[in-house]
């Protein structure tokens, strides 16, 4: 074995064998997956990452938890089926292949035309889509590679086609004209969850796509619209006052006495003479500025509501560029943001402008493009959900999909007892082209359709289906019916949805679906709840009539050391290949060059790197990286991520590395276990109590998983090989091992086979390559066939059942005497010198405990001889006394180790400095005005401080007497 541990060398060659060997497969070791199995069957689906990314630390977390849940479910026996994917990622994918043909070729997709353009895409998946599974074959993911899906595969294509027709037919998805999110530079709606929410405080200018100079938001502008025939005022408030002139109402508060003799009036709009009746309606706040709102019912969601109940006029202003229509001159084919200057300026001149003012706001922003989001109306494709959304969430209610930790069920019923319908259409390019086709009828009978008229259009799985479902809905002849088909795709989310039975094969009842659907666990961050796990669940349960997994457990989401959302700007983004092989802080700064950021934003990152990692990130290796975000998984919402601590774990592989080498040479070359670990009744006392400790940790391990408390996983695995197995039971077998006895030394080589054995199946899920390579060289149990530890059992209580209350509790007042030793031999700087050491023991019980674990103290402790003393017995003089328990008083024999003299005269310093300082605190605590003036916690603070140095006196007392009966 070499020296020491390198993780580059552990693991650079284990990920290919097991590959070539493919143990991750659940084929593995049977003849059929069909085959019937007692231990049951596991299946996972990944949370699909998009084709284009590349793996942040959020990626890594979840691929270690669902890594780890994966090889523990193997290791018991299960079929077992961690199924991997990406996604075509519709926008993201589209943007990235328009820039690099924009910086190659000068040309953009419309140069090309959606065919060839498609085709670019797919040659850029070709070159670069599979970086995504590299980076996973280094975390060491044990996915089944054979079956990895691809969201656009003819496949799963297929399926998200199908899916689409059965809705359709069902009437789940219809076509409506509605407010979407809209991205003027992507030409494109876009989902919520590629909305980023910027939170302003007041006046902020900000850069928008297409304008060369900054955009000024956070700023309320007041105005009067003129009351037709009265001449009154209505002063109304606005962020966006371009949008003034898509205004078709005024609203205010039914109970508002200000405005209620104006029931039946209009305002006049200043620039086109528009009549806008002032509409009386409830969610107007009366309380808030005038209590007057301007409704803009095509341009904001809280006013499209109103304009729906009351009847209003929609006006369009802005084309798909957010360029200016349907407005009068001057403002006709502005660009949105220059009209909202020039339709200040108009105001002003007209004398209806009042005020502007600071105003704290959010302002939406397209997290592909930086665009501000327009809510603008378009016929689009919709799922209605209140149905499919009932039965999710009766799902969760009636106990039959288990959501953990439990606290995300609120959310949960709050989204899908609240939820609303889905749009699906998406103005791209790239994705799964909508197999929905308008239908034109050339029959006198039928009048022309309108496009936001669901009876003209028809879904089909070929043109041809298409045409025969629209000549019998009209019933007319085949060929008096002309189709044209949506140019639009569908929301990716629409087939992330159907991923966990598209990839089997449906709706083909394929071996796989009949096998692994449905799934066992869905395990992703909390914050796809409803993006991803609940559409799946609808969506599961419309299409196959079951749900796609019984449990979902939700990690929390990764952030920096200081509780900080990983961004780019701030220079704390990580990249797990980076923690892996380390890097210079040069390093990370020349990353900063391939992002987006503009130089200040440049600037700031680079001093959070300098500030955060000021020697750049150490080289820590996969597994420690893969133990220490697991160590991290509390069932909370956040974890704040220290990479000094990833090199903590980093460390602990060092250990592990020299602890087996160590045992290893403990074994010997020759050495063969035997075929069981069953005990023989010969195991002497820290035998019995490391496979006790072993027990508890197997226990504690199999507990853990059970109930996705990784910590508690990963803490017990750890205090078992670093505190038990390394600090007490190696330094135990020491003397046993260089001694004579060769029946103790046997039963001791079996003992600490059976921990290192046990230990490395334990630690393997978080560990795999380490585990790995230790594992191939321990010698192997004579019925072990195993060729991997990845295909070993995992231990069970059944066979690990050795908990020894009794040894364990006198083990424990061994090692508080060996720690009070350790403690008084670092007060006297007596860590090179063996001294004798004494304990007093207050009650026969203790003393018997002491007396049977004296060899064991006094290896541990370092000590030339330990004598057991009664209650009654004198203390030796001329010794240091600590108390290990209320059972057990310590003494160390100090005569003719140190320097008498001048430990009294450092004592007699210490003593005359914490003299002054007590005088002092009784001193300020004392004084007239002390509990009136100073706060509760400072004077508690004050008494701890008092009592602390109290102690500490009677104890430098207590030892400069001790050390005076020397002289």
């Amino acid at each position: 074995m070499p020296d020491s541990y390198s993780p580059q060398y552990v693991e650079s060659a284990w990920y290919a064998w097991w590959e070539k060997e493919k143990f991750f497969k659940p084929e593995y070791g049977r003849t059929s997956i069909s085959e019937p199995n007692p231990k049951g069957m596991f299946m996972m689906c990944i949370p699909p990452p998009n084709v284009t990314g590349s793996l942040h630390l959020g990626h890594a977390l979840t691929n270690a938890i669902q890594d780890c849940l994966t090889r523990w479910h193997r290791m018991r026996g299960e079929l077992t089926l961690w199924n991997p994917g990406c996604d075509h990622a519709g926008i993201a994918t589209q943007v990235v292949v328009e820039k690099k043909l924009w910086r190659e070729q000068g040309k953009n997709r419309h140069d090309l035309g959606r065919e060839q353009f498609i085709e670019e895409v797919w040659k850029w998946k070709r070159e670069k889509g599979d970086r995504i599974y590299h980076q996973l074959k280094i975390l060491g993911s044990s996915l089944d590679w054979d079956r990895a899906c691809f969201t656009m595969d003819p496949k799963l294509s297929y399926a998200v086609q199908e899916a689409f027709i059965r809705l359709h037919e069902a009437g789940v998805i219809y076509r409506s004209k509605r407010l979407v999110n809209w991205s003027c530079t992507l030409n494109s709606a876009i989902s919520d969850i590629e909305v980023d929410k910027k939170e302003l405080s007041g006046r902020t200018m900000l850069p928008v796509p297409g304008y060369k100079k900054s955009v000024e938001f956070g700023v309320l502008v007041s105005f009067a619209y003129k009351v037709q025939e009265t001449g009154e005022e209505i002063v109304v408030a606005t962020t966006r006052v371009e949008t003034m002139l898509g205004d078709t109402a005024v609203a205010v508060h039914p109970e508002d006495q200000r405005y209620k003799h104006l029931k039946g009036k209009h305002v006049i709009h200043p620039f086109c003479a528009r009549l806008l009746p002032i509409v009386f309606d409830e969610f107007v706040d009366m309380a808030f500025g005038t209590g007057a709102v301007k409704i803009t019912p095509a341009h904001d969601q809280t006013d499209y509501e109103v304009g729906m109940r009351h009847s209003l006029e929609f006006i369009n202003i802005m084309d798909d560029n957010g360029n200016l229509i349907n407005v009068p001159q001057p403002f006709l084919g502005m660009k949105r943001f220059e009209a909202r200057k020039t339709v200040l300026e108009a105001l002003k001149e007209k004398g209806f402008f009042k005020e502007i003012k600071d105003n704290p706001m959010v302002v939406p922003i397209c997290s592909r493009s930086k665009d501000i989001v327009e809510p603008l109306l378009k016929p689009q494709w919709y799922v209605r959900c209140d149905e499919m959304g009932k039965r999710a969430a009766n799902a969760v209610r009636d106990g039959h999909l288990l959501i953990k930790p439990e606290f995300h069920t609120k959310t949960w019923f709050i989204w899908m007892d609240n939820i609303r319908d889905w749009c699906i259409s998406r103005q791209l390019w790239w994705g799964h082209r909508i197999p929905a086709y308008f239908v034109t009828v050339d029959d006198p009978s039928v009048p022309a359709g309108e496009d936001t008229d669901g009876k003209y259009w028809v879904s089909g799985r070929s043109e041809q289906e298409a045409k025969e479902k629209a000549a019998k809905l009209f019933n007319v002849k085949l060929e008096a019916i002309t189709l044209r088909q949506d140019e639009d795709v569908l929301d990716t989310w629409f087939s992330s949805g159907i991923f966990p039975f598209s990839i089997f094969g449906w709706p083909n009842e394929t071996e796989d679906l009949k096998v692994f659907y449905p799934g066992t666990l869905l395990e992703t961050g909390h914050d796809i709840l409803f993006f991803w796990v609940a559409r799946m669940v609808m969506l599961g349960l419309t299409l196959t009539g079951k749900l796609p997994f019984k449990e979902v457990y939700l990690h929390a989401v990764v952030r920096d050391a200081h509780g900080r959302k990983m961004s780019k700007s701030l220079g704390n983004v990580i990249d797990p290949l980076d923690v892996i092989a380390g890097i210079t802080l040069e390093g990370l700064h020349k990353q900063l060059l391939d992002s987006n950021l503009d130089l200040s934003e440049m600037e700031k990152a680079k001093e959070g790197q300098k500030s955060d990692y000021p020697n750049g990130i150490p080289e820590c290796g996969t597994d420690a990286l893969r133990f220490a975000l697991c160590a991290y998984t509390s069932q909370g919402r956040d974890i704040n991520l220290d990479v000094n601590r990833i090199l903590g774990y980093r460390h602990f592989c060092n250990k592990l590395w020299n602890a087996t080498k160590f045992a290893m040479r403990g074994l010997g070359d020759n050495y063969s276990p035997p075929d069981t670990s069953k005990v023989c009744g010969k195991e002497s006392l820290a035998d019995r109590w490391i496979l006790s400790r072993l027990s508890v940790a197997v226990e504690l391990c199999n507990d853990g998983f059970q109930n996705y408390d990784f910590p508690g996983i990963t803490t017990a695995v750890y205090n078992f090989w670093l505190y038990e197995l390394c600090d007490v039971y190696l330094e135990c077998l020491k003397p046993i091992f260089f001694g004579s006895d060769e029946a103790a030394i046997s039963v001791g080589r079996n003992t600490l086979y059976t921990c290192l054995d046990a230990g490395l199946r334990l630690l393997s899920p978080f560990m795999p390559f380490l585990t790995e390579e230790l594992y191939q060289r321990l010698p192997h149990r004579p019925l072990d066939r195993s060729l991997s530890i990845s295909v070993t059992s995992y231990p069970e209580t059944s066979e690990f059942h050795w908990q020894d209350d009794e040894v364990e509790r006198n083990m424990d007042l061994a090692l508080l005497i060996v720690k009070s030793i350790r403690s008084l031999r670092a007060d006297y700087n007596l860590t090179k010198t063996k001294a004798d050491c004494y304990v007093q023991c207050q009650d026969d019980n203790t003393s018997s405990a002491v007396a049977a674990f004296t060899p064991y103290i006094t290896v541990l402790s370092s000590s030339r001889t330990l004598v057991t003393l009664k209650a009654k017995d004198p203390a030796p003089t001329g010794s240091a006394v600590n108390t290990a328990s209320d059972k057990a008083t310590v003494y160390v024999a100090l005569k003719g180790l140190i320097d008498v003299e001048k430990e009294l005269s450092k004592l007699q310093v210490k003593k005359t400095e914490l003299g002054r300082q007590l005088d002092k605190l009784r001193e300020r605590v004392s004084s007239t005005d002390y509990h009136s003036k100073v706060p509760a916690a400072v004077q508690q603070q004050d008494a701890e401080r008092i009592k602390q140095s109290e102690t500490e006196l009677h104890k430098v007392t207590e030892a400069a007497e001790n050390f005076q009966r020397m002289l």
